[in-house]
């Protein structure tokens, strides 16, 4: 009787204790921070996806989750156009690659050329098909859209026209998007679960990926991680949030001056 109370008690405690999703990870990241990265790539391998899915990487460079194998250390960001991309140092993410070596790769990249079509022709244009599905064709309520308006007006040093804030915000929701699709046609292709690589903007749960992923793939078990530096409050909503050290970088706001 005892051994049966004991396993009961086991199993309510074990039962309270959040566990990560079945489905889909998605690790966010200050892009710079290189021990962001090092918690995403021990993540990664403790989750086994069986596909990873990168807002770094363009989706032609990896067509069909494929990516080849290079014995020249260089060779895989050159096959990707890394150092053309603008991101960090390929360094701080091939772990994180290699923390899955079977997992398909998955790219979910907005090219600048697509960001700008999108500010003309409209991010349905561009998204193209299932555009509905993803919830582009809906506008935002008032608040959010406010709200995000706001956040590109910081995140730009408050150097943009009023008129700019609504486009930019247009062009993170394609990006939500095309990294929501990304992750089902992952989870179609390969019966997942499915490791997501972004950045904290993308992976908060009120309005990024997930988001969209409920309204797109409501089934889908999401867990969002975010990470700050230095316990700073984390702008949006997640699962959980870790912290770092501080970066020392230059000023953002001097590229605007």
């Amino acid at each position: 009787m005892k051994c049966l109370i004991l396993a009961v008690a086991a199993w309510m405690y074990l039962s309270a204790v959040p566990v990560a999703a079945q489905d889909v990870l998605i690790l966010g990241e200050i892009h710079d921070n290189p021990e962001h990265h090092r918690v995403q790539a021990r993540r990664v391998a403790e989750f086994e996806p069986k596909a990873l899915v990168f807002e770094m990487i363009a989706p032609d460079r990896v067509y069909g989750g494929v990516v080849p194998e290079f014995r020249s250390p260089n060779g895989l960001p050159e096959y990707l156009g890394w150092d053309a991309s603008g991101w960090p140092d390929f360094s701080m993410y091939r772990p994180i690659i290699y923390a899955a070596h079977d997992a398909r790769i998955y790219g979910a990249h907005v090219s600048r050329k697509d960001a700008h079509e999108a500010m003309g022709a409209g991010v349905v244009a561009v998204f193209g098909e299932r555009a509905k599905m993803f919830g582009l064709t809906d506008p935002l309520h008032e608040a959010q859209q406010a709200a995000r308006e706001a956040l590109q007006a910081v995140a730009h040093c408050d150097a943009l026209p009023d008129d700019m804030l609504a486009p930019m915000v247009e062009i993170q929701r394609l990006r939500d998007a095309v990294l929501a699709r990304a992750v089902v046609n992952a989870m179609q292709e390969t019966g997942g679960p499915v490791a997501v690589i972004t950045g904290n903007g993308h992976a908060r749960k009120e309005w990024g990926v997930p988001a969209i992923l409920t309204h797109a793939a409501p089934d889908l078990e999401v867990y969002a991680l975010g990470q700050t530096e230095a316990d700073a409050p984390l702008s949006g909503v997640f699962d959980e949030v870790v912290s770092a050290a501080s970066v020392n970088r230059p000023d953002p706001c001097l590229a605007f001056q």
